[in-house]
């Protein structure tokens, strides 16, 4: 097994996901990963360089090193380990300095930072319309929505809108598909004026009683015939009502937050 850290002068998240994006590459192989955040000063890159020469000493593999570390100084320290290194901003930034035609600010922390105050206010407003909206509860405040999701419960509203807040600063809101909606006709009556923002989850019977029964063991809920039938009729629902929907079944909450952004031509607000 690869040992892989995720090295940053702070939180790491960009490191993490573009170190993860590069390793999904890679079939059949296993790592352990590490995270070393706020690595800032030379004394804490040689602690860190200490420990990862250590587990390249004990399981006798170089490890590797996805690195976002904006001071030449702090990187070079680092760079000397026993691993294989790769840091984001230097394979980019000389670059965008040539093409540009001036200097980096070599500033860190403005990826997650909250350089953009107005930008960091946006999401978390957003985050907390996703929260005072979630399953139908609470305002309903479906006018100040930029999207609302429905499906039936556990087919991944909660976690995409939740997604689309913290990440684009979109407000989205979600109701949840009861048998009552579902054995009518129609659609809810308080989701019809604003059936231009809705957008509809499925998920296959299988994994929905799968997610289900791991919530709510061997009840009507987690059952096989009630999932069917729910998933059915959501699917007629969603048909009848000319609503969009996305099976998220193989779907990742990036994913299926991209896929919604782009089929329903919302703006992100926001980008991190």
């Amino acid at each position: 097994m690869r040992t892989v850290f995720f090295v940053s002068d702070q939180t790491g998240v960009t490191a993490e996901t573009m170190g993860h994006s590069l390793l999904t590459q890679f079939d059949g192989s296993q790592y352990r990963f590490v995270t070393m955040p706020f690595v800032a000063t030379p004394a804490k890159a040689l602690e860190v360089v200490a420990q990862i020469n250590a587990v390249a000493q004990d399981s006798g593999v170089r490890p590797i090193i996805f690195a976002t570390l904006v001071e030449d100084h702090i990187r070079a320290v680092v760079q000397r380990a026993n691993a294989l290194f790769l840091d984001f901003f230097a394979a980019f930034l000389g670059p965008l300095e040539a093409e540009l035609g001036m200097p980096s600010a070599h500033a860190s922390g403005r990826a997650h930072g909250m350089a953009d105050l107005t930008a960091y206010t946006t999401r978390i407003n957003a985050t907390n319309f996703a929260l005072a909206n979630d399953d139908g509860v609470g305002s309903r405040d479906y006018d100040t929505a930029d999207l609302v999701l429905i499906g039936v419960s556990r087919s991944g509203k909660t976690p995409t809108c939740l997604y689309l807040a913290l990440q684009y600063g979109v407000f989205a809101a979600n109701y949840p598909l009861t048998d009552e909606d579902l054995d009518g006709p129609d659609l809810p009556a308080v989701l019809v004026p604003y059936r231009a923002k809705l957008f509809g989850l499925t998920i296959s019977p299988e994994r929905l009683q799968q997610i289900r029964q791991e919530r709510r063991p061997n009840s009507r809920y987690s059952s096989a015939p009630q999932v069917q039938y729910e998933v059915r009729a959501a699917l007629s629902l969603f048909g009848r009502a000319g609503i969009p929907y996305l099976d998220t079944t193989e779907c990742s909450i990036e994913e299926i937050a991209s896929r919604i952004l782009d089929r329903q031509r919302i703006e992100r607000r926001v980008r991190i």
